[in-house]
C-alpha cells in the first residue's frame, strides 16, 4: 500500500491511529459481524511501539474482544511473549486461549488498516483463539456445530500449524 494516494476519511484513520499508539501504546479497530463473517477487533501499534505481533480476535463480542487484546498488548508490552501451541488460561478465568500465526493472506481483510501504519504489510500478528468454556478450541470435534465457521483459523490451510493438536498442542 502506498501512502501517497490514500483517501481524507484514510488519512484521518492514519492520524487518529498514530495520535493513539502515541497516548496508549495501541489502537483497537473494531468490525461488526454481518451476514458474511463474525465480528472481530485487531491491535494497531504493538508492533510499532513494542516489537510484539499485532493482534487479531475472531467471533467475540465487543466486551470480550478489546479487553483481550488490551491485556495481550500490556503483558506483551512488560516483555511476555507468546507462543503457538500452548495453551494460555489466564485471560479468561481459566478458559483456554492459544496463539496462532496469522497467514499474510489475511491481513487485507483482517488487518486492513494496520497497512496505514505498515504500509509494505512487513508485520507479524497473531491470531487470538478462545476455547469454548467447555475448552473446545474450533477445530475440536466436540466443538459446538458452526464454531469453526464463526472463529476461522487464519492460517494458510484454515487449521492450526505451529503445533499438532492434541499432539504438541491443545
Amino acid at each position: 500500500m502506498s501512502l501517497d494516494h490514500i483517501s481524507e476519511e484514510e488519512a484521518a484513520l492514519r492520524e487518529w491511529l498514530l495520535a493513539t499508539c502515541e497516548s496508549d501504546g495501541h489502537a483497537v479497530v473494531e468490525v461488526d459481524g454481518d451476514e458474511f463473517g463474525a465480528p472481530y477487533a485487531f491491535s494497531v501499534g504493538a508492533w510499532r511501539c513494542f516489537g510484539a505481533p499485532e493482534a487479531v480476535v475472531v467471533g467475540l463480542p465487543k466486551d470480550m474482544a478489546r479487553p483481550l487484546i488490551d491485556l495481550y498488548v500490556r503483558r506483551a508490552a512488560a516483555g511476555e511473549r507468546f507462543f503457538p501451541g500452548l495453551p494460555y488460561l489466564d485471560f479468561f478465568d481459566g478458559t483456554p486461549l492459544v496463539v496462532e500465526r496469522v497467514h499474510q493472506a489475511f491481513y487485507p481483510e483482517y488487518l486492513g488498516s494496520a497497512m496505514l501504519l505498515y504500509p509494505s504489510g512487513q508485520f507479524p500478528a497473531l491470531q487470538l483463539i478462545v476455547a469454548t468454556p467447555e475448552g473446545h478450541f474450533p477445530w475440536s470435534r466436540r466443538a459446538p456445530a458452526g464454531f469453526a465457521d464463526w472463529q476461522p483459523v487464519l492460517t494458510d490451510s484454515g487449521q492450526p500449524e505451529s503445533w499438532r493438536p492434541g499432539i504438541d498442542g491443545p
